[in-house]
């Protein structure tokens, strides 16, 4: 297959004078396919099932794959134990567990992604996090802040909260974050053999609007860094008016100092281009993987300005209590909140004041660990539990499920029938020992719990094949 690219974006790069880096870059956008890559949830204990070329610069976790499996029709990828990202994305757990090295010392912090749908990128950062660390997912876009949040919460994921603001409403929160990252809206050269949009849509002014709202989003997620603090910043994108040019903003207007991420080691990534400032590039044609520009600025040292958040009382329920302490392993103190659906969720009880101004200034979609709503005279577990790292699956009842089951019940439909020896009421349904939901057993039936918007469309009939990849074992 070959792509018709174009000339204007053709001329730009020949016009950076770098035709040992840009000549391979164009042949392979113009004559080669995506790479398919996936990375381990590291937080659940698995391995892969399959043996493949490990991605450098995350060769404990990273994999590419020959062939795109339906992902869809494996349970696994429904459990959040693998999480399927573009292989150069996976580079942001080393460039933050560098930064987390060099100037924190491996202490909880608190982390931004200011751009963070679909969430890739905030999974990446918080497997190199300290332990403790509470991380903030943002993303303007409505409908891409709920795959956030949904992605968020299948990888299980605690000390989480996901908003739904512009980057305006971040400047409310005070310099709070020891780390930004702004993975910022661009124009998208470098999904150029992934989405035939991203060629369609080019044009000088598509670069032009890009870098003048990157600017903006950088400007106003400086202001919630705290000073010390480090900005990682990113584009999908190969023009330096997007890249080196807003790097360089960043320095001589906003005032930071440029970080050595030490990324050039890995085979095939560049250093950026005509500028003495620290960047790397991703390029396919240099790199199995697409398109990626990366560098990080550290904030001048100095007082932080701080803002006062009224306190979210915490809610009085006896019954969510006993739940919340008899479905959390571990012995770490929480506070319960209760949002607008009547969700009732944890906070840790360390971490309340953050959570609390989070909840105050933007507008929340997802905080802490979702425990349970009521139905009736019921509690119903939060789906998000069953996923969650901290979710003790010795608590409930279990009911365990072949691979068919599973694709049965991911689609939506009840048990017919279940073990007599399974007590009626609340159960976890099960995968391979590893929690997939939650269902409630009545008797000679059990119903499905499983959230209608998550629902498996597809026949789960197609899911039993001779083409079916497993990707982890559990």
């Amino acid at each position: 297959m070959s792509r018709q690219l174009p000339q204007g974006f053709i001329d730009l790069l020949s016009s950076y004078g770098r035709p040992d880096l840009t000549n391979p870059l164009l042949s392979a956008l113009s004559d080669t396919e995506a790479s398919i890559s996936v990375r381990l949830n590291s937080r659940k204990n698995i391995t892969f099932a399959i043996d493949g070329e490990r991605v450098p610069w995350l060769a404990d976790s990273g994999m590419y794959l020959d062939t795109r499996p339906n992902f869809a029709l494996d349970p696994a990828w429904h459990q959040g134990l693998y999480y399927v990202q573009d292989a150069s994305s996976m580079v942001m757990t080393a460039a933050v567990r560098e930064v987390v090295e060099r100037f924190f010392d491996n202490k909880p912090l608190r982390y931004l992604d200011a751009c963070a749908a679909p969430g890739g990128k905030s999974i990446a950062a918080a497997e190199a996090l300290p332990a403790g660390s509470c991380i903030l997912s943002n993303e303007y876009d409505p409908k891409r802040a709920s795959i956030l949040a949904e992605n968020i919460a299948k990888y299980g994921m605690a000390n989480t909260a996901v908003s739904q603001s512009d980057t305006s409403a971040l400047t409310r929160l005070g310099e709070v974050f020891d780390i930004v990252a702004v993975d910022a809206p661009c124009s998208g050269e470098g999904m150029m053999r992934k989405e035939p949009d991203a060629i369609d849509q080019w044009s000088p002014g598509l670069i032009e609007s890009c870098a003048r709202l990157q600017r903006e989003i950088l400007a106003n997620c400086w202001k919630a860094l705290r000073p010390g603090g480090v900005m990682i910043y990113s584009t999908c994108t190969f023009n330096k008016s997007e890249d080196e040019s807003n790097l360089d903003f960043i320095i001589n207007e906003l005032g930071g100092e440029s970080v050595d991420l030490s990324l050039a080691k890995y085979p095939g990534v560049i250093c950026g281009l005509d500028t003495g400032s620290h960047c790397y590039r991703f390029m396919p044609g240099h790199v199995r993987g697409e398109g990626l520009f990366i560098a990080a600025v550290r904030k001048a040292d100095g007082p932080a300005s701080t803002v006062k958040a009224k306190k979210t009382a915490a809610v009085k329920a006896p019954d969510v209590e006993a739940l919340t302490h008899r479905l959390i392993k571990g012995n770490e103190e929480y506070s319960l909140r209760q949002d607008k659906s009547g969700l009732y969720y944890a906070i840790p009880a360390k971490d309340s004041v953050f959570f609390d101004l989070v909840a105050d200034k933007l507008r929340l979609i997802s905080c802490g660990l979702p425990i349970c709503t009521r139905k009736g005279k019921d509690l119903i577990p939060a789906w998000q539990l069953a996923l969650n790292e901290h979710f003790d699956i010795t608590a409930l009842p279990t009911l365990p499920l072949d691979r068919a089951e599973a694709l049965r019940y991911l689609h939506g439909e009840s048990l017919a029938s279940v073990p007599d020896d399974l007590p009626k009421g609340i159960a976890t349904a099960t995968y391979c020992g590893r929690p997939l939901g939650f269902i409630k057993n009545i008797g000679r039936r059990a119903n499905n719990l499983y959230p209608d918007a998550l629902r498996l469309r597809l026949d789960p009939a197609k899911g039993i094949d001779n083409n079916y990849l497993s990707i982890v074992k559990p």
